[in-house]
């Protein structure tokens, strides 16, 4: 593979340090100078020193819509073995940690083939430049280079999309108010819920089960413009009255699957049928008293994991499970 590049390329304003004793650049490069500044070592390379997949184009192409973003799109630096051909040049000897690289031939690219690919394809149909952020190591060996590009692929470990919703809480009104149902001491939830998405023995509902079912639940209109703390108070009301019918099956995961993800699913899509014909339209307000009148006709549900439900699964088992529920309610 070639990795000279036609002329030197310098990059400002870089830092030097070391890391875990390998000497380290970072600095940030445009978008239209690293596109020619790096290349990729497929895994097929002919010198068995190749380790780099295949450019996923849909990822790339998420990538590059993220970016559509404008300030608030931000990323990761791209990770680079200059392997030797980057030299430093400090700007003033008291100040030896900042300077200018000098680039003689392309870096090897570590990490970012996705990101650069949305980048490439962003500047290229919005005819812009972007600044990318880069971290360069100025030499590791093809093995070591291989084995730093294992560790970041496989043993680090996403967030999770539990947390990932936590995190957004503030941004993102479900994730509010499902924050809001696993930590709020009266919610039907508080004691059998993970905002970690780590589940144990009593704590089986994930942040991220709550968040996609309160999507069902209010994926109506007439309830998606409710506000947050509407919504909050509409999920609370509607899950603590089921809890108050069905008392011990709330409780027992293992025994009944009343809190399976599979049947809060289904309580959502026909409870949002429910709270959408309660909707008193003068006032924009579910009428509250109306709505557990028609809660409570699920009086007498089996929900016994060896019952008639053991075999619901999936979303279309909680389609077909909330068109039953939904009958005897308003049927």
């Amino acid at each position: 593979m070639d990795t000279t590049l036609p002329n030197q390329v310098v990059i400002e304003n870089v830092l030097v340090s070391k890391i875990r004793g390998k000497i380290a650049y970072q600095g940030n490069i445009s978008a239209s100078t690293i596109m020619g500044l790096y290349y990729v070592k497929p895994y097929d390379d002919p010198s068995g020193k190749g380790y780099q997949r295949p450019v996923d184009q849909k990822r790339s192409h998420d990538f590059a819509i993220y970016l559509s973003k404008g300030e608030d799109a931000l990323f990761t630096p791209i990770l680079l073995n200059a392997a030797s051909k980057w030299e430093f040049v400090c700007y003033d000897r008291a100040r030896p940690a900042y300077g200018r690289l000098i680039c003689k031939g392309k870096a090897s690219l570590m990490d970012g083939q996705h990101r650069l690919g949305g980048i490439k394809r962003y500047i290229q149909e919005t005819n812009s430049d972007l600044n990318i952020p880069f971290l360069s190591f100025h030499y590791l060996d093809e093995d070591e280079e291989i084995r730093l590009f294992d560790t970041i692929n496989t043993k680090a470990k996403g967030i999770g999309s539990s947390l990932s919703k936590y995190l957004r809480r503030d941004s993102d009104e479900l994730s509010w108010v499902a924050t809001q149902l696993l930590i709020q001491s009266g919610s039907p939830f508080h004691n059998n819920g993970s905002i970690l998405g780590k589940r144990n023995k009593s704590r089986h509902i994930t942040l991220q089960n709550l968040y996609r079912t309160l999507s069902l639940l209010f994926k109506n209109q007439k309830l998606s413009v409710f506000t947050k703390e509407e919504k909050l108070s509409l999920a609370t009301f509607y899950f603590s009255t089921m809890k108050e019918l069905f008392p011990s099956e709330w409780m027992d995961y293992k025994g009944q699957r009343l809190t399976h993800i599979v049947c809060l699913d289904a309580l959502s899509i026909a409870g949002s049928q429910v709270l959408v014909t309660c909707i008193q339209e003068p006032r924009k307000q579910v009428d509250l008293t109306s709505a557990a009148r028609h809660i409570k006709k699920l009086k007498g549900i089996e929900w016994s994991s060896e019952g008639p439900l053991k075999y619901v699964k999936g979303l279309s088992g909680s389609r077909t499970l909330a068109s039953e529920l939904l009958e005897q309610m308003i049927g």
